[in-house]
């Protein structure tokens, strides 16, 4: 009897291991894509490439936010889409140095010195 053809080449990479690397369950997809995105944003070479990556980059932080349950990761990735747009349009600085000024403490004047007569 003659094998059937599409057996025997499935098997053969079956026996050899190249199909023990298939898909795995439980992790999400979409945050290393977002994780090379913010790489690919760092290394651009002009401001409208870098703006572009972090928009991709911000658009897969909420996609893996999306897969994820309402927790603690959900709201990282949220906060990681929402400083990655930032960051696209330019204002990421701007907002950095209102949040240090919002949390510098007020410098107290010195204290007069008093008279000794």
């Amino acid at each position: 009897m003659r094998p059937i053809l599409g057996w025997q080449p499935r098997f053969r990479a079956l026996a050899a291991g190249a199909l023990s690397c298939g898909m795995s369950f439980g992790k999400n997809p979409y945050l290393a894509k977002a994780q090379a995105a913010e790489l690919k944003a760092a290394e651009a070479a002009d401001a409208s490439a870098q703006a572009r990556a972090y928009r991709e980059a911000a658009h897969e932080w909420e996609r893996a936010a999306g897969r994820e349950p309402p927790g603690k990761r959900r709201g990282e990735y949220e906060q990681n889409a929402l400083r990655n747009r930032q960051l696209a349009d330019g204002d990421a600085l701007e907002g950095e140095l209102r949040e240090d000024e919002q949390t510098a403490l007020p410098v107290p004047a010195p204290a007069a010195k008093p008279l000794l007569n």
